[in-house]
This record gives structure tokens, C-alpha cells and sequence, in this order.
């Protein structure tokens, strides 16, 4: 079996790669790309794969893109950090996906899953256009909106904060505050996870654990031991600021690498 990843964080192409080769030792991976522009490349320029697995935010965008491109002549495993609902198009069409963080039985439940319907894949099989799908699941993620606003409790008033006004989101004490330019701090009542959903993600970006932040809050950027990151931000926070490891590829990518 001959596959191909496509993916641009290059931990998650040494996880993915290490896990094929525990779950699929006998595969070859015949290349790992990270961008739109190479993936179509690579394509029109070599036999198809027995099978794609496809990151669907790439560095030069999503891989929807591809599909325009090209004619893909393989089945594809979608990875994404999309929850189950998001992706329900692919669910009942027998086309497999893998949500990260991505494991082992991930893995293995999806070429299960690929194994049991690999009649379908064929390219000759009625019915089927891979085409049509990825149709179908841009047209459930595209649509989505993002918060302009939140009405929050500041003092013994209801504050609205615009979006554009908070420079990040922070946990301090399990509990979340915003802080404004103008150095308000302010608490929230959301989960760092509910408002990377609610936030437009060119503008906004979870760090850490700790921190979500947002683009233009980011004054420097220094390296730290352990190949993190440092951040200075503005305005500036009452702790060390760092870019987890596992994140540093793809802060990079949101920052404009």
C-alpha cells in the first residue's frame, strides 16, 4: 500500500508517520507535503497513491483548494480539527477522517473502516466522486461565522466588548478573562476552547493552554529553551508568555512564515 500525507506541521508528519508504521508497517509513504501548491504538483506529476491523508488547513489554505485543481484518483482520509457534527457529510458517506490530537486506534479505525467500504473508493464504482464530497463538507464548514461581540460583567455592569478591542483571552485561577488594549481585564464566561470556535482563526490563536491571543496583541517574538517561543505582548501580561512546543510550527504558519 502506497500513501501519501498531506500535512504542514511537521510533529504531526513525524506522529502520522510513526503510527502508520505501527498500525501499517508493510505501507510505503511515498511522499509527506505541506501546501496546496506541491500537493497538486506532486499529483499531476506521479501515479496516484493508494490512498491520501489530507490535513484540511494547509499553509497556503484549505485543501478543498486541491480538489479544484486536480482530478484525485485515490480515497482520501480527511485529518481535522473540526468536531464530529462538522464533519457528518463524510461520516455517513463511508469516507474516514482523523480528529486531532490524533492515536493510534485512530489510525487503525480508519483503515478499518477504509477496508470494509474499499469497493466504493474505486474510481469505477457508481456513484462515487470524492469530488462531490469535499463539496459538500466545504459547504458545512464555509458558512460558519464569527463573534463580533461579547456581553460581559465588568464591576456591577454589563460591559459589550468588541472583538477587535481584546488582545487575548487567558486562564488566571480556572478562571478566563479577557484583556482590552486599554489593559482591561475582564472575566468571561466561556472555555478557551468554546471561543477558539466563536473567533475568526487568522485574527485569533491558542498558544498554550493558558492563552488564546490575538494577532495584532503579538509585539515580539523571541526563541526559548526547549524550541518554544516567548512572546511580548500588548498589553503586556503579568506572566511569561511561550508558545508551546508542539504549537511553534503552526504559530509560525498563523504569523506569516
Amino acid at each position: 500500500m502506497k500513501i501519501l500525507i498531506v500535512e504542514d506541521e511537521e510533529l504531526s508528519v513525524r506522529k502520522l508517520r510513526g503510527l502508520l508504521q505501527e498500525v501499517k508497517p508493510e505501507a510505503e509513504v511515498v511522499a509527506d507535503l505541506d501546501s496546496i501548491e506541491t500537493t497538486v504538483d506532486w499529483l499531476n506529476n506521479n501515479p496516484a497513491p493508494d490512498i491520501i491523508l489530507m490535513d484540511i488547513e494547509l499553509v497556503d489554505g484549505q485543501s478543498f483548494a486541491i480538489f479544484e485543481r486536480v482530478t484525485v484518483k485515490c480515497p482520501v482520509i480527511f485529518i481535522t480539527s473540526y468536531d464530529e457534527y462538522a464533519i457528518q457529510a463524510f461520516s455517513v458517506n463511508s469516507v474516514a477522517y482523523l480528529l486531532k490530537p490524533i492515536e493510534k486506534e485512530d489510525i487503525e479505525a480508519a483503515f478499518e473502516k477504509f477496508e470494509q467500504v474499499k469497493e466504493f473508493y474505486s474510481t469505477n464504482a457508481p456513484g462515487f466522486s470524492i469530488n462531490s464530497l469535499v463539496e459538500e463538507l466545504q459547504a458545512r464548514l464555509q458558512p460558519k461565522t464569527y463573534r463580533k461581540r461579547f456581553l460581559t460583567k465588568y464591576g456591577n455592569k454589563l460591559l459589550t466588548v468588541e472583538t477587535h478591542d481584546i488582545a487575548y483571552f487567558f486562564i488566571e485561577g480556572r478562571v478566563i478573562h479577557l484583556r482590552t488594549y486599554d489593559n482591561r481585564k475582564i472575566v468571561i464566561d466561556y472555555t478557551l476552547e468554546e471561543l477558539e470556535q466563536m473567533l475568526e482563526p487568522g485574527e485569533y490563536f491558542r498558544i498554550n493552554r493558558s492563552y488564546l491571543i490575538a494577532l495584532k496583541s503579538v509585539q515580539k517574538i523571541d526563541e526559548y529553551f526547549g524550541q518554544r517561543l516567548i512572546l511580548q505582548l500588548k498589553p503586556p501580561a503579568t506572566e511569561q508568555v511561550i508558545v508551546s512546543r508542539e504549537r511553534v510550527s503552526a504559530f509560525k504558519n498563523w504569523m506569516g512564515k
